[in-house]
C-alpha cells in the first residue's frame, strides 16, 4: 500500500513536469488573447467548475460552509487572481524564460512567511543554502536573459510576478495552515473558481480588448491544455502535496520548472542545450536534496525536544525501576 507521503511526491513530480511547460502555454495564450486577466479568468473558472464536479462524482461529500466559503475565496484570491493573474499579465511584456526565473523565488517567499508566521518552523543552514543554491542554478539557464530584467519595458511585467509569487507564497501557506478536511479536491475546485470569476471582475479595468480573435487556434490549444493539465490536474497535485509534505519541498517545484521549459525546447523546439544547462541541473538538483535534508533535521531536532520535554514532565516515567 502506497503511503501518503509517497503519493505526495509522485504528484510533486508531475507539478514539476506539468508547470514547467505551462510558462510557454501561457506566452502563446497572451499573445493570441493580450486580454491577459479575461484569457486566466476564462482558464480557471472553467477548471474550477470541472474539477468541483469531478470531486463531487466521486465523494458526495462536501464543506459548504460559510468559514469554509470564505477561506476558498481567500486563498482563490491569494493563489490564483492575484498569483496566476500576475504571472499571465506579466508574460505580456517579458518572455516566458525571465517569468519562469523571477517566479523560482516562490520557495524563499514561501519559507520566509512560515518563518515569520510559525513559531514550529525552525530555519537551518542546510534549508538556506539549498534555497541559495536553486535560484543560482535558476540563474545558470537563464544566464543570457539576466540582462533583460534592467529593461525599463520589462519593468511593469518584472513587479507584477514578482507580486505573484510572494501571493501565491502567501495563499499556500494560509491554505496548508487552515486546510479544510472534507473533499480537498472539491475545495481546491471552489479555490479555482473563485479566483477565475475574481479575476473576470477585474479584467475590464485591467485589460485591453483590441484586437480579440475569439476563435484563434493556436489561443485555443493553449488555453485547452491549460485548463485540463496546468489546472485541473496539476493544481489539485499541488494541493495534495501541499497536504502532506512541508511548504519549503512542496515548493521545490519552482527550481525545477524552469529546468523542465529548457528540456522542453530542446525536445520540441530544437533549442540549444550547453555546459550550463548540466551545471544548472545539478546545482538544483544538490539544492532540493539540501532543502529535503534540511527539513528532515529540522523535524529530527523537534521530535527529540518533544521527547525531551515529555520526560521533563514526568520524571517518574523515565527513571529505572
Amino acid at each position: 500500500m502506497m503511503t501518503k507521503n509517497a503519493k505526495a511526491y509522485i504528484a510533486l513530480i508531475f507539478i514539476c513536469i506539468v508547470w514547467g511547460t505551462t510558462y510557454l502555454a501561457i506566452r502563446v495564450g497572451v499573445e493570441s488573447y493580450p486580454a491577459a486577466f479575461l484569457f486566466a479568468g476564462v482558464r480557471q473558472t472553467i477548471a474550477g467548475l470541472i474539477l468541483m464536479a469531478i470531486a463531487l462524482i466521486v465523494s458526495k461529500q462536501k464543506d459548504v460552509s460559510a468559514k469554509n466559503i470564505v477561506h476558498q475565496m481567500m486563498v482563490g484570491f491569494l493563489m490564483l487572481t492575484v498569483g496566476n493573474g500576475g504571472v499571465t499579465w506579466g508574460e505580456k511584456y517579458i518572455p516566458s524564460g525571465i517569468a519562469a526565473l523571477l517566479c523560482s523565488m516562490m520557495p524563499l517567499f514561501a519559507v520566509l512567511f512560515n518563518l515569520i508566521g510559525s513559531k514550529k518552523e525552525k530555519f537551518n543552514s542546510l534549508i538556506g543554502v539549498g534555497m541559495v543554491l536553486g535560484v543560482c542554478g535558476v540563474g545558470l539557464i537563464f544566464r543570457h536573459n539576466l540582462a533583460d530584467m534592467t529593461k525599463p519595458e520589462n519593468l511593469g511585467g518584472i513587479c507584477a510576478i514578482l507580486l505573484a509569487t510572494s501571493s501565491w507564497a502567501l495563499g499556500s501557506i494560509i491554505n496548508k495552515k487552515k486546510a479544510a478536511t472534507v473533499n480537498p479536491f472539491f475545495n481546491s475546485g471552489m479555490q479555482l473558481l473563485f479566483g477565475g470569476v475574481f479575476m473576470l471582475a477585474l479584467s475590464p479595468a485591467i485589460d485591453d480588448y483590441t484586437g480579440m480573435q475569439i476563435w484563434n487556434t493556436n489561443g485555443l490549444l493553449a488555453m485547452g491544455y491549460l485548463v485540463v493539465f496546468g489546472s485541473v490536474l496539476a493544481y489539485a497535485s499541488y494541493m495534495y502535496a501541499l497536504s502532506a509534505l512541508p511548504v519549503g519541498i512542496a515548493t521545490i517545484y519552482a527550481y525545477i520548472n524552469p529546468l523542465i521549459a529548457v528540456l522542453a525546447g530542446w525536445m520540441f523546439l530544437h533549442e540549444e542545450l550547453n555546459i550550463y544547462t548540466g551545471l544548472a541541473f545539478a546545482t538544483i538538483v544538490v539544492s532540493v536534496y539540501l532543502v529535503n535534508m534540511g527539513y528532515r533535521k529540522q523535524h529530527k531536532q523537534a521530535a527529540i525536544s518533544a521527547a525531551l520535554n515529555t520526560a521533563e514532565a514526568f520524571p517518574e516515567n523515565s527513571s529505572s525501576n
